[in-house]
Formats: structure tokens, sequence, C-alpha cells
């Protein structure tokens, strides 16, 4: 039988060809699994045809504990006014405070409007060398040597998406649904003009006044800009005076404000996941953005 399989006629063929070859000649010598048996003593079992064979790209795994340290950033269109025309939003936001620090509105994609937003972000930011990572998709401009040298230049970490997961990058997601959810969202923009001045108000909006449900119900710009604990206070103190007027109203005793999380994650370790399971007090201070669900602000 392996004389057979090792024929000329016959190596570039699978099993179940050279069972259904011999048959046609008269001849039967064993069956198909036994030939993939025999082959497989002989360590020849393998893919013959041209198959792509994708790499196995490593599962981000990016934590935050205070703003400026991770940023996720991506692009999305805007629909303009006519079929086929598209404007491009450039957003960068913080995984941490969920503000957004950076944003700009073309009409095309590019690599090095995309290097010019970074830099001029980072510098209004304050973000010294090697303290931030910056995490994307894997789309053209995001994998552009123009960036890739940018972040060389400023000591910068580059982070992006396994291929074809979105829930990778759950944070940009979960801004642009928001943005394209509000009430005042148009279908179209009549014109460039009229998606940035757009853009500007929903941002001032989303950065100063939408209450985010990921950081204990306070605005993005009060948890990025250090005033979460002074507005935890203000908030404890409205409810200790609530209960002391009224305490019957307050069935569970004092009530206690909302906990800004701790920590947030991009696909936190599996180890984790299993700790915080085991310790519900873990999950409270902890926010976690796996790859299996992405939140909506």
């Amino acid at each position: 039988m392996i004389d057979v399989l090792h024929e000329v006629r016959f190596v570039d063929k699978s099993p179940a060809q050279i069972y259904a070859a011999l048959l046609d000649e008269g001849v039967y010598l064993c069956s198909i699994r036994t030939m993939y048996r025999i082959l497989h003593s002989l360590d020849e079992v393998s893919e013959r045809r041209r198959v792509l064979r994708h790499p196995n790209y490593k599962k981000p795994e990016l934590l935050a504990t205070a703003p400026n340290q991770v940023w996720s950033w991506d692009i999305t269109k805007l629909l303009g006014p006519a079929k086929w025309t598209y404007y491009y939003l450039y957003v960068i936001i913080d995984i941490f405070s969920r503000h957004v620090v950076g944003w700009c509105l073309a009409s095309r994609e590019s690599a090095e409007l995309a290097k010019h937003l970074i830099e001029e972000t980072c510098d209004r930011q304050g973000v010294q060398n090697s303290e931030l990572i910056i995490h994307s998709d894997r789309g053209k401009a995001m994998t552009s040597k123009t960036l890739a040298m940018l972040f060389a230049d400023l000591g910068l970490t580059k982070s992006l998406n396994r291929p074809y997961v979105s829930n990778d990058n759950p944070y940009s997601e979960s801004q642009f649904k928001t943005l394209k959810n509000h009430p005042i969202f148009p279908g179209r923009f009549g014109s460039i003009e009229d998606a940035r001045a757009f853009c500007k108000h929903i941002f001032e909006w989303y950065n100063n006044e939408h209450y985010h449900s990921g950081i204990a119900l306070m605005t993005p710009s009060t948890v990025h800009y250090g005033r979460a604990d002074s507005c935890n206070l203000q908030r404890q103190t409205v409810l200790n005076d609530a209960f002391v007027r009224n305490p019957e109203r307050f069935v569970n005793g004092l009530p206690k404000t909302l906990e800004l999380p701790a920590a947030v994650w991009i696909n936190p370790p599996e180890s984790l996941n299993e700790k915080n399971l085991e310790n519900d007090s873990t999950i409270s201070s902890v926010t976690i953005i796996s790859e299996s669900e992405a939140s909506v602000s």
C-alpha cells in the first residue's frame, strides 16, 4: 500500500482520489481511512493545496488606571449631500476617562492627516515619551509607515486589533455609536462645514455634559481632568442631606455614590476574569470590555 501511495501518479492526490482511481482499475487494497492511517504513521498527511495561511495575531490586552495611558482611535464615515460622497471623521478617545482628546474631519482618509492629529493631540495633552499606548484597528492609515515613524519619534507604543475583530477596539466603536444615535444626528450633511460644526457641538456635549454610565455617571472631562473625587464628595453630601431629612425613604440605609472604576481593560487576561467571577467586589471596581462584547455609553 505504501508503494502504491508513493507512485508518481498518486503523490499529489488525496486518499479519496487514490481510492476511486484504484476501484476504476479493478483494484481494492484498503479503505480510505486506512490510507490516511498509513500516511499519518509516515508523517505524510498535510495540506497540499495552495491555501492562504494567516499569521496567529496576539490578542491585545491593554490596561489603563489613569488618563493618558491608553488612547483608542478610529475613523468613521459621515454621509455627504449626495450618494457616494463621504466625510471622514478621525476621533481619539482616552479609554479610562472616555474623553475625546482629539478629532478632525476631512474629505479623505490619509496617514498624513492622522499623523498631524495625533502629534497635535499629544502636544495639547502634554504626553511625555513612553507614557502612552495608542490602540487602533488595522486600517490603511493606522498601519502606515508615516504613523510608525511618528510613534518612533515620540516614543509612543502602537497597539493594533486582530484582523476582522472589531471588538478589540470597543471604546471607539461605542463612542461612534453614541455619536450616530444622538437625537440630533442627521442622516446626511449638506457640506463639510456643516459636518464640522455639528462635530464641534457634539463633542463639546459628549465631553462636558454627557453623564457616562461607564465612569460612575460623570462627564468624561470630570474624570479626565482629575475632578472625579470632588464630584463624588459633593454628590455624597447631597445624598447624606437627603438621608438625614427622610431616612425612612432609604430602606437599605445611607445611600452611596457610584464608584469610579479603578482600572479599565481592553481584553483582560483570562486569569483576571476568573478572579473577578470569584470576587464580586473586584468586578465593581474594574471596567472590563472583552472581545465578546462592547459596552455602549
